[in-house]
Protein backbone atom coordinates (compact mmCIF):
# COMPACT_ATOMS: atom_id res chain seq x y z
CA UNK A 1 0.00 0.00 0.00
CA UNK A 2 3.14 2.37 -0.07
CA UNK A 3 2.40 3.81 -3.20
CA UNK A 4 -0.94 5.29 -1.65
CA UNK A 5 0.45 6.95 1.36
CA UNK A 6 -0.92 10.33 2.59
CA UNK A 7 0.72 11.97 5.55
CA UNK A 8 -0.92 15.28 6.85
CA UNK A 9 0.66 18.05 4.94
CA UNK A 10 0.63 20.66 7.93
CA UNK A 11 2.96 18.41 9.75
CA UNK A 12 5.87 18.79 6.92
CA UNK A 13 5.94 22.55 7.55
CA UNK A 14 5.75 22.06 11.51
CA UNK A 15 8.40 22.70 13.98
CA UNK A 16 7.34 21.10 17.05
CA UNK A 17 8.16 21.46 21.07
CA UNK A 18 7.84 18.44 22.94
CA UNK A 19 6.27 19.78 26.46
CA UNK A 20 6.18 17.26 30.04
CA UNK A 21 2.91 19.15 31.53
CA UNK A 22 4.17 18.74 35.19
CA UNK A 23 7.69 20.30 34.79
CA UNK A 24 6.63 23.34 32.23
CA UNK A 25 4.53 26.08 34.09
CA UNK A 26 2.34 26.46 36.77
CA UNK A 27 -0.44 29.15 36.35
CA UNK A 28 -1.78 29.98 39.53
CA UNK A 29 -4.71 28.95 38.55
CA UNK A 30 -5.14 25.19 39.63
CA UNK A 31 -5.98 24.62 42.88
CA UNK A 32 -3.13 21.91 44.14
CA UNK A 33 -2.94 19.25 46.57
CA UNK A 34 0.09 19.84 49.62
CA UNK A 35 2.88 17.97 49.15
CA UNK A 36 4.31 19.67 45.83
CA UNK A 37 8.25 19.41 45.43
CA UNK A 38 9.72 22.79 45.35
CA UNK A 39 9.97 23.96 41.32
CA UNK A 40 13.59 24.55 41.49
CA UNK A 41 14.66 21.22 43.11
CA UNK A 42 15.72 17.97 41.10
CA UNK A 43 13.08 15.86 40.35
CA UNK A 44 12.61 12.80 41.51
CA UNK A 45 10.75 9.49 39.97
CA UNK A 46 7.41 10.26 42.24
CA UNK A 47 7.59 13.96 42.95
CA UNK A 48 5.10 16.60 41.47
CA UNK A 49 6.05 19.88 40.23
CA UNK A 50 2.59 21.06 39.69
CA UNK A 51 2.82 22.06 36.35
CA UNK A 52 -0.78 22.98 34.54
CA UNK A 53 -2.06 22.86 31.18
CA UNK A 54 -3.16 27.05 31.49
CA UNK A 55 0.34 26.97 32.14
CA UNK A 56 1.36 26.09 28.78
CA UNK A 57 -1.01 28.20 26.80
CA UNK A 58 0.08 31.36 29.03
CA UNK A 59 4.19 30.45 27.67
CA UNK A 60 2.51 30.29 23.90
CA UNK A 61 4.33 33.76 23.38
CA UNK A 62 7.96 31.49 24.10
CA UNK A 63 7.21 28.92 21.75
CA UNK A 64 6.18 31.36 19.23
CA UNK A 65 9.23 33.23 19.45
CA UNK A 66 10.98 29.97 19.02
CA UNK A 67 9.42 28.98 15.64
CA UNK A 68 7.15 26.96 16.90
CA UNK A 69 4.04 25.75 15.44
CA UNK A 70 2.99 22.56 16.77
CA UNK A 71 3.05 21.27 20.45
CA UNK A 72 3.63 17.33 21.39
CA UNK A 73 2.34 16.75 25.25
CA UNK A 74 3.54 14.23 27.26
CA UNK A 75 0.01 12.67 28.61
CA UNK A 76 -2.79 14.66 29.88
CA UNK A 77 -5.22 12.19 31.27
CA UNK A 78 -6.10 11.54 34.88
CA UNK A 79 -3.15 9.50 36.39
CA UNK A 80 -1.61 8.59 39.44
CA UNK A 81 1.96 9.56 38.47
CA UNK A 82 3.62 12.65 37.51
CA UNK A 83 4.91 11.34 33.70
CA UNK A 84 0.86 10.30 33.46
CA UNK A 85 1.31 7.40 31.93
CA UNK A 86 -0.72 5.22 34.19
CA UNK A 87 -3.96 6.24 33.15
CA UNK A 88 -6.66 6.15 35.53
CA UNK A 89 -9.34 8.04 33.02
CA UNK A 90 -8.90 8.60 29.22
CA UNK A 91 -11.66 10.47 28.96
CA UNK A 92 -11.15 13.22 32.03
CA UNK A 93 -7.83 15.44 31.95
CA UNK A 94 -6.44 15.28 35.22
CA UNK A 95 -7.71 17.70 37.97
CA UNK A 96 -3.85 18.92 38.58
CA UNK A 97 -3.67 19.97 35.16
CA UNK A 98 -6.81 22.39 35.22
CA UNK A 99 -9.07 19.51 33.99
CA UNK A 100 -10.80 19.57 30.26
CA UNK A 101 -11.02 23.65 30.67
CA UNK A 102 -7.74 23.57 30.82
CA UNK A 103 -6.94 21.60 27.72
CA UNK A 104 -9.81 23.56 25.86
CA UNK A 105 -7.94 26.58 26.66
CA UNK A 106 -4.74 25.50 25.33
CA UNK A 107 -6.10 24.23 22.14
CA UNK A 108 -8.35 27.24 21.75
CA UNK A 109 -4.73 29.54 22.86
CA UNK A 110 -2.94 27.54 20.37
CA UNK A 111 -5.45 27.14 17.21
CA UNK A 112 -6.13 30.46 17.17
CA UNK A 113 -2.01 31.20 16.76
CA UNK A 114 -1.83 28.47 13.88
CA UNK A 115 -0.05 26.00 16.29
CA UNK A 116 -1.65 22.38 16.16
CA UNK A 117 -1.52 20.24 19.51
CA UNK A 118 -1.18 16.42 19.26
CA UNK A 119 -1.77 14.61 22.47
CA UNK A 120 0.08 11.03 23.95
CA UNK A 121 -2.27 7.96 23.66
CA UNK A 122 -1.33 5.08 25.90
CA UNK A 123 -3.05 2.42 24.52
CA UNK A 124 -0.98 -1.01 25.21
CA UNK A 125 -1.63 -0.56 28.95
CA UNK A 126 -3.41 1.39 31.20
CA UNK A 127 -2.85 1.43 35.14
CA UNK A 128 -4.17 -0.38 39.09
CA UNK A 129 -6.37 2.80 39.12
CA UNK A 130 -7.94 2.47 35.93
CA UNK A 131 -11.80 1.70 36.51
CA UNK A 132 -12.10 -1.66 34.42
CA UNK A 133 -9.17 -3.03 36.38
CA UNK A 134 -10.43 -1.51 39.99
CA UNK A 135 -13.37 -3.49 39.56
CA UNK A 136 -11.13 -6.82 38.47
CA UNK A 137 -9.32 -6.58 41.29
CA UNK A 138 -12.14 -5.92 43.88
CA UNK A 139 -14.72 -8.68 41.90
CA UNK A 140 -12.20 -10.90 40.50
CA UNK A 141 -13.71 -13.85 38.15
CA UNK A 142 -17.50 -12.01 38.27
CA UNK A 143 -16.10 -9.06 37.32
CA UNK A 144 -17.23 -7.62 33.90
CA UNK A 145 -13.90 -6.51 32.62
CA UNK A 146 -11.78 -10.21 33.19
CA UNK A 147 -11.74 -9.84 29.57
CA UNK A 148 -10.65 -6.63 29.16
CA UNK A 149 -6.66 -7.70 30.50
CA UNK A 150 -4.34 -11.13 30.15
CA UNK A 151 -5.76 -12.57 33.41
CA UNK A 152 -3.93 -16.10 34.39
CA UNK A 153 -5.78 -16.49 37.28
CA UNK A 154 -7.12 -15.29 41.06
CA UNK A 155 -5.67 -13.59 42.78
CA UNK A 156 -3.99 -10.98 40.63
CA UNK A 157 -1.10 -10.18 42.87
CA UNK A 158 -1.60 -6.53 41.50
CA UNK A 159 -0.47 -5.47 45.33
CA UNK A 160 1.30 -8.94 46.21
CA UNK A 161 -1.41 -10.22 47.89
CA UNK A 162 -2.03 -14.40 48.07
CA UNK A 163 1.35 -15.75 47.67
CA UNK A 164 2.54 -12.33 46.16
CA UNK A 165 2.65 -13.90 42.15
CA UNK A 166 1.04 -11.38 39.83
CA UNK A 167 -1.31 -13.28 37.20
CA UNK A 168 -1.73 -10.66 34.45
CA UNK A 169 0.39 -9.50 32.09
CA UNK A 170 1.54 -6.22 32.73
CA UNK A 171 4.14 -3.80 30.79
CA UNK A 172 7.82 -4.30 31.39
CA UNK A 173 6.21 -6.80 34.11
CA UNK A 174 5.62 -3.50 36.13
CA UNK A 175 2.44 -4.40 38.41
CA UNK A 176 1.24 -0.86 38.23
CA UNK A 177 0.81 -1.25 34.54
CA UNK A 178 -1.63 -3.69 33.13
CA UNK A 179 -1.77 -4.88 29.67
CA UNK A 180 -5.01 -4.39 27.97
CA UNK A 181 -6.53 -7.31 25.99
CA UNK A 182 -7.04 -5.41 22.67
CA UNK A 183 -8.29 -8.08 21.01
CA UNK A 184 -11.81 -7.98 23.47
CA UNK A 185 -13.86 -6.39 21.19
CA UNK A 186 -15.68 -3.84 24.14
CA UNK A 187 -11.55 -2.77 25.41
CA UNK A 188 -10.89 -2.43 21.55
CA UNK A 189 -13.86 -0.12 20.85
CA UNK A 190 -13.66 1.47 24.05
CA UNK A 191 -9.98 2.98 22.95
CA UNK A 192 -10.99 3.88 19.55
CA UNK A 193 -14.03 6.30 21.14
CA UNK A 194 -11.34 7.76 23.06
CA UNK A 195 -9.21 8.65 19.94
CA UNK A 196 -12.64 10.02 18.37
CA UNK A 197 -13.40 11.94 21.57
CA UNK A 198 -10.07 13.63 21.84
CA UNK A 199 -10.22 14.76 18.09
CA UNK A 200 -13.46 16.23 18.37
CA UNK A 201 -12.64 17.49 21.44
CA UNK A 202 -9.89 19.60 18.72
CA UNK A 203 -6.55 17.92 19.28
CA UNK A 204 -4.65 17.36 16.14
CA UNK A 205 -3.40 13.77 16.24
CA UNK A 206 -1.80 11.26 18.76
CA UNK A 207 1.73 10.65 19.30
CA UNK A 208 1.05 6.66 20.37
CA UNK A 209 3.12 4.95 23.59
CA UNK A 210 4.63 1.64 22.44
CA UNK A 211 2.37 1.10 19.60
CA UNK A 212 4.27 -2.14 18.36
CA UNK A 213 3.28 -3.84 21.31
CA UNK A 214 -0.18 -3.89 20.35
CA UNK A 215 1.22 -6.50 17.82
CA UNK A 216 -2.19 -6.01 15.50
CA UNK A 217 -2.30 -4.62 12.13
CA UNK A 218 -5.79 -4.79 11.54
CA UNK A 219 -6.40 -2.92 15.35
CA UNK A 220 -4.11 0.10 13.88
CA UNK A 221 -6.05 0.18 10.62
CA UNK A 222 -8.96 0.59 12.25
CA UNK A 223 -7.27 2.91 14.46
CA UNK A 224 -6.00 4.88 11.61
CA UNK A 225 -9.66 4.58 9.87
CA UNK A 226 -11.18 6.17 12.79
CA UNK A 227 -8.95 8.81 13.34
CA UNK A 228 -8.86 9.99 9.44
CA UNK A 229 -12.92 9.94 9.64
CA UNK A 230 -13.29 12.51 12.35
CA UNK A 231 -10.00 14.56 11.30
CA UNK A 232 -8.58 13.51 7.46
CA UNK A 233 -5.50 15.40 8.73
CA UNK A 234 -4.75 13.82 12.00
CA UNK A 235 -1.59 13.36 12.46
CA UNK A 236 -0.49 9.65 13.94
CA UNK A 237 2.95 9.21 15.02
CA UNK A 238 4.33 6.15 16.90
CA UNK A 239 7.15 5.46 19.41
CA UNK A 240 8.82 2.79 17.77
CA UNK A 241 12.70 3.33 18.40
CA UNK A 242 14.10 0.83 15.61
CA UNK A 243 12.50 0.07 12.11
CA UNK A 244 9.07 0.81 11.88
CA UNK A 245 8.87 0.03 8.31
CA UNK A 246 5.91 -2.57 8.78
CA UNK A 247 3.80 0.33 10.10
CA UNK A 248 4.29 3.06 7.78
CA UNK A 249 2.87 1.65 4.68
CA UNK A 250 0.26 3.79 4.50
CA UNK A 251 -2.44 2.08 6.29
CA UNK A 252 -1.39 2.52 10.08
CA UNK A 253 0.99 5.55 10.91
CA UNK A 254 2.24 8.69 9.10
CA UNK A 255 5.52 8.61 11.05
CA UNK A 256 7.38 7.66 14.10
CA UNK A 257 9.45 8.88 16.59
CA UNK A 258 12.71 9.34 14.36
CA UNK A 259 15.19 7.71 16.74
CA UNK A 260 17.54 6.34 14.25
CA UNK A 261 18.36 9.37 12.74
CA UNK A 262 18.57 11.22 15.78
CA UNK A 263 21.84 8.58 16.86
CA UNK A 264 23.36 9.17 13.48
CA UNK A 265 23.25 12.94 13.76
CA UNK A 266 24.78 12.58 17.38
CA UNK A 267 27.27 10.13 16.33
CA UNK A 268 28.42 12.11 13.73
CA UNK A 269 27.94 15.47 15.76
CA UNK A 270 29.71 14.44 18.91
CA UNK A 271 33.49 14.80 19.88
CA UNK A 272 32.43 12.24 22.82
CA UNK A 273 28.93 10.55 24.20
CA UNK A 274 28.20 10.11 27.47
CA UNK A 275 28.34 6.35 27.05
CA UNK A 276 26.72 5.56 30.90
CA UNK A 277 24.14 7.89 30.38
CA UNK A 278 23.18 6.99 27.23
CA UNK A 279 23.04 2.96 28.61
CA UNK A 280 19.87 4.33 30.31
CA UNK A 281 17.75 4.18 27.53
CA UNK A 282 16.31 2.70 24.56
CA UNK A 283 19.26 4.21 22.09
CA UNK A 284 21.34 1.49 24.07
CA UNK A 285 24.53 2.90 22.29
CA UNK A 286 25.29 5.90 19.93
CA UNK A 287 28.47 5.27 17.70
CA UNK A 288 30.40 7.11 16.52
CA UNK A 289 30.31 7.91 12.62
CA UNK A 290 32.55 9.28 10.03
CA UNK A 291 31.84 11.51 7.54
CA UNK A 292 30.64 8.50 5.12
CA UNK A 293 29.70 6.53 7.87
CA UNK A 294 26.86 9.11 8.54
CA UNK A 295 25.99 9.53 4.83
CA UNK A 296 25.41 6.00 4.66
CA UNK A 297 23.28 6.28 7.70
CA UNK A 298 21.58 8.95 5.96
CA UNK A 299 20.74 7.26 3.01
CA UNK A 300 19.50 4.22 4.01
CA UNK A 301 17.45 6.18 6.49
CA UNK A 302 15.72 8.27 3.66
CA UNK A 303 15.31 5.49 1.29
CA UNK A 304 13.79 3.11 4.28
CA UNK A 305 9.93 4.52 3.70
CA UNK A 306 7.95 6.45 1.21
CA UNK A 307 8.97 10.25 0.83
CA UNK A 308 5.50 11.48 2.10
CA UNK A 309 6.49 9.38 5.34
CA UNK A 310 9.97 10.47 5.32
CA UNK A 311 8.95 14.60 5.13
CA UNK A 312 6.38 13.65 8.29
CA UNK A 313 8.70 11.72 10.84
CA UNK A 314 9.03 13.77 14.06
CA UNK A 315 12.61 14.33 14.09
CA UNK A 316 14.33 14.64 17.34
CA UNK A 317 17.88 15.23 19.33
CA UNK A 318 16.36 14.00 22.87
CA UNK A 319 12.95 13.40 24.99
CA UNK A 320 11.57 12.38 27.90
CA UNK A 321 13.00 8.98 27.90
CA UNK A 322 16.33 9.92 27.10
CA UNK A 323 19.28 11.78 28.32
CA UNK A 324 19.11 15.45 26.99
CA UNK A 325 20.89 16.48 23.97
CA UNK A 326 23.76 18.22 26.15
CA UNK A 327 24.22 15.95 28.64
CA UNK A 328 24.56 12.93 25.64
CA UNK A 329 27.28 15.19 24.43
CA UNK A 330 29.07 16.10 27.34
CA UNK A 331 28.27 19.69 27.25
CA UNK A 332 30.19 20.02 23.95
CA UNK A 333 28.53 23.60 22.66
CA UNK A 334 29.87 22.76 19.38
CA UNK A 335 28.18 19.15 19.23
CA UNK A 336 24.96 20.36 20.10
CA UNK A 337 24.86 23.30 17.76
CA UNK A 338 26.00 20.98 14.93
CA UNK A 339 23.32 18.43 16.16
CA UNK A 340 20.33 21.13 15.75
CA UNK A 341 21.51 22.04 12.60
CA UNK A 342 21.26 18.50 10.77
CA UNK A 343 18.04 18.34 12.82
CA UNK A 344 16.37 21.17 11.06
CA UNK A 345 18.09 20.76 7.88
CA UNK A 346 16.88 17.13 6.83
CA UNK A 347 13.44 16.24 6.12
CA UNK A 348 10.80 15.75 8.20
CA UNK A 349 9.44 17.93 11.05
CA UNK A 350 12.01 19.00 13.83
CA UNK A 351 11.05 18.63 17.47
CA UNK A 352 12.87 19.98 20.03
CA UNK A 353 12.10 19.01 23.91
CA UNK A 354 11.18 21.48 26.27
CA UNK A 355 14.50 23.11 27.82
CA UNK A 356 16.52 22.08 25.22
CA UNK A 357 16.40 25.73 23.35
CA UNK A 358 17.80 27.12 26.35
CA UNK A 359 20.87 24.53 27.75
CA UNK A 360 19.06 22.33 30.11
CA UNK A 361 21.09 19.30 30.76
CA UNK A 362 19.57 16.51 32.90
CA UNK A 363 20.44 13.07 32.76
CA UNK A 364 18.03 9.94 32.04
CA UNK A 365 14.84 10.05 33.75
CA UNK A 366 13.84 11.57 36.45
CA UNK A 367 16.77 14.48 35.82
CA UNK A 368 15.95 14.81 31.98
CA UNK A 369 12.05 16.01 33.66
CA UNK A 370 13.34 18.87 35.24
CA UNK A 371 11.18 21.97 36.00
CA UNK A 372 11.55 24.79 33.16
CA UNK A 373 13.32 27.86 35.24
CA UNK A 374 11.38 30.35 34.19
CA UNK A 375 12.44 33.35 36.63
CA UNK A 376 15.85 32.19 36.05
CA UNK A 377 16.20 33.50 32.71
CA UNK A 378 19.65 35.18 33.29
CA UNK A 379 20.91 31.46 33.62
CA UNK A 380 19.40 30.90 29.95
CA UNK A 381 22.14 29.90 27.28
CA UNK A 382 21.07 32.80 25.10
CA UNK A 383 23.51 31.88 21.95
CA UNK A 384 21.88 28.29 22.15
CA UNK A 385 18.42 30.04 22.35
CA UNK A 386 19.40 32.71 19.54
CA UNK A 387 20.38 29.50 16.82
CA UNK A 388 17.25 27.87 17.56
CA UNK A 389 15.40 30.62 16.54
CA UNK A 390 17.73 30.78 13.57
CA UNK A 391 17.25 27.39 12.44
CA UNK A 392 13.34 27.87 12.39
CA UNK A 393 13.00 30.61 10.90
CA UNK A 394 15.35 29.90 8.35
CA UNK A 395 13.17 26.15 8.06
CA UNK A 396 10.16 28.64 7.53
CA UNK A 397 11.41 30.70 4.84
CA UNK A 398 12.84 28.09 2.67
CA UNK A 399 10.37 25.60 1.42
CA UNK A 400 13.31 23.34 0.11
CA UNK A 401 13.87 22.46 3.72
CA UNK A 402 10.70 20.87 4.43
CA UNK A 403 9.79 19.26 0.90
CA UNK A 404 13.00 19.28 -1.26
CA UNK A 405 14.92 16.53 -2.57
CA UNK A 406 17.26 15.37 -0.22
CA UNK A 407 20.71 14.69 -1.79
CA UNK A 408 24.47 14.07 0.02
CA UNK A 409 26.63 14.69 -2.92
CA UNK A 410 30.04 14.70 -0.17
CA UNK A 411 31.15 12.90 2.51
CA UNK A 412 34.70 12.49 2.69
CA UNK A 413 37.84 14.16 5.78
CA UNK A 414 35.08 14.39 8.55
CA UNK A 415 32.97 16.76 6.25
CA UNK A 416 29.55 16.12 4.94
CA UNK A 417 27.23 18.15 2.61
CA UNK A 418 23.28 18.00 1.70
CA UNK A 419 22.00 19.43 -0.51
CA UNK A 420 18.11 20.76 -0.38
CA UNK A 421 16.11 21.59 -3.83
CA UNK A 422 12.75 22.55 -4.75
CA UNK A 423 12.37 24.87 -7.44
CA UNK A 424 14.55 27.82 -7.54
CA UNK A 425 14.82 27.22 -4.12
CA UNK A 426 18.51 25.60 -3.21
CA UNK A 427 20.36 25.18 -0.63
CA UNK A 428 23.72 23.73 0.31
CA UNK A 429 24.18 21.80 4.40
CA UNK A 430 27.81 21.57 5.03
CA UNK A 431 28.72 20.63 8.27
CA UNK A 432 32.77 19.91 9.37
CA UNK A 433 32.85 17.57 12.60
CA UNK A 434 36.82 17.55 13.26
CA UNK A 435 38.56 19.85 15.42
CA UNK A 436 40.60 21.56 12.31
CA UNK A 437 39.82 23.61 9.31
CA UNK A 438 38.51 22.09 6.27
CA UNK A 439 38.14 22.64 2.46
CA UNK A 440 35.04 20.88 1.08
CA UNK A 441 34.73 20.63 -2.87
CA UNK A 442 31.36 20.12 -3.35
CA UNK A 443 29.70 18.50 -6.85
CA UNK A 444 27.18 21.37 -7.47
CA UNK A 445 26.92 21.25 -11.63
CA UNK A 446 25.00 23.77 -13.68
CA UNK A 447 25.68 26.71 -11.28
CA UNK A 448 26.82 30.15 -12.02
CA UNK A 449 29.99 30.78 -10.69
CA UNK A 450 30.68 33.17 -8.09
CA UNK A 451 30.56 33.82 -4.01
CA UNK A 452 27.59 32.89 -2.01
CA UNK A 453 27.42 34.52 1.00
CA UNK A 454 25.74 32.14 4.21
CA UNK A 455 22.88 31.98 5.53
CA UNK A 456 23.19 30.64 8.95
CA UNK A 457 26.97 30.00 10.20
CA UNK A 458 30.37 30.50 9.26
CA UNK A 459 31.93 29.79 6.02
CA UNK A 460 33.30 30.88 2.73
CA UNK A 461 31.81 29.52 -0.56
CA UNK A 462 32.98 30.33 -4.04
CA UNK A 463 31.51 28.01 -6.79
CA UNK A 464 33.72 27.05 -9.68
CA UNK A 465 33.69 24.97 -12.54
CA UNK A 466 30.79 22.53 -11.07
CA UNK A 467 32.31 22.81 -7.51
CA UNK A 468 31.57 24.95 -4.21
CA UNK A 469 34.28 25.23 -2.53
CA UNK A 470 33.16 25.46 1.19
CA UNK A 471 35.99 26.49 3.30
CA UNK A 472 34.56 26.01 6.94
CA UNK A 473 36.46 26.26 10.48
CA UNK A 474 36.72 23.40 13.14
CA UNK A 475 33.40 22.15 14.01
CA UNK A 476 31.37 24.41 12.16
CA UNK A 477 28.40 24.46 9.93
CA UNK A 478 26.98 26.37 7.35
CA UNK A 479 23.55 26.27 5.42
CA UNK A 480 23.91 28.22 2.11
CA UNK A 481 21.53 29.15 -1.17
CA UNK A 482 23.06 28.26 -4.33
Amino acid sequence: MAADVHTPDWVKHAVFYQVFPDRFARSGRVPQPSGLEPWHTPPTVHGYKGGDLYGVADRLDHLAGLGVTAIYLNPVFASGSNHRYHTHDYLTVDPMLGGDDALRALLDAAHARGMRVILDGVFNHASRGFLPFHDLMENGEASPYRDWFHVGGFPLGAYGEGDGARRYEAWWDLPALPKLNTATPEAREYLMTVAEHWLRFGADGWRLDVPNEIDDDAFWREFRRRCRAVNPEAYLVGEIWDDASRWLQGDQFDAVMNYPVAKAILGFAAREIDVEEVAKCGYAAVPPLTAEGFAKALRAELGRHPRAVVEAQLNLLGSHDTPRLARVVRGDADAVRLAQLLLFALPGAPCVYYGDEIGLDGGHDPACREAFPWDRADAWDRERLGWVRDLAKLRHAHPALRTGDTELPYAHHGVVALRRRLGDDDLLVVVNQRDADAHARVPVTGLQAGVRSPLLGAAAVDVEDGLAHVRLPARGGVIVAL
